[in-house]
C-alpha cells in the first residue's frame, strides 16, 4: 500500500475531508488530489505535518501493514517519541537539512557508531 493511500485511509477513519486536511496541513488540494490520482507519495518533508494532523506516529504511516516481511511488527515493537522530546526534535531538524547535510550526518553517526 502507498503512502498516500494510508493518508486516505487515515483520513476516512478520522472522518477528516480532503478540504480539512489541506487547511491544517498546509498542503494544496490539488497537491493531495496528485498523490491519490496520480499514485504518488509525499515529500519526505511533509510526513512529520501530516503525522501530526492526523494524531499518528510516522511508524503507522510509514509502516507497510500490508508487507508480510512486516507482519511480525508489533506495536510495542516501537519506540513511541513524545513530540517534546530530545529525539523528536532531533527528527524534526534532520528532516529540515538539504539531502547534502542529511548525508553528512548519517555519515558521522555512522562513524559513531563504529568507535564502539
Amino acid at each position: 500500500m502507498l503512502i498516500s493511500e494510508r493518508i486516505y485511509k487515515y483520513l476516512e477513519e478520522k472522518k477528516m475531508s480532503q478540504i480539512e486536511f489541506a487547511n491544517r496541513t498546509g498542503i494544496s488540494q490539488s497537491t493531495i488530489s496528485d498523490w491519490r490520482r496520480k499514485g504518488t507519495n509525499p515529500s519526505a518533508d511533509k510526513i512529520m505535518i501530516i503525522c501530526e494532523v492526523l494524531d499518528i506516529s510516522p511508524y503507522e504511516l510509514l509502516l507497510d501493514t500490508e508487507n508480510k516481511k512486516h507482519k511480525e511488527y508489533k506495536q510495542t515493537d516501537c519506540v513511541v517519541i513524545d513530540k517534546q522530546s530530545k529525539e523528536y526534535r532531533l527528527i524534526e531538524a534532520y528532516q529540515n537539512l538539504d539531502m547534502g547535510a542529511q548525508e553528512r550526518l548519517e555519515g558521522y553517526m555512522r562513524a559513531l557508531c563504529d568507535m564502539k
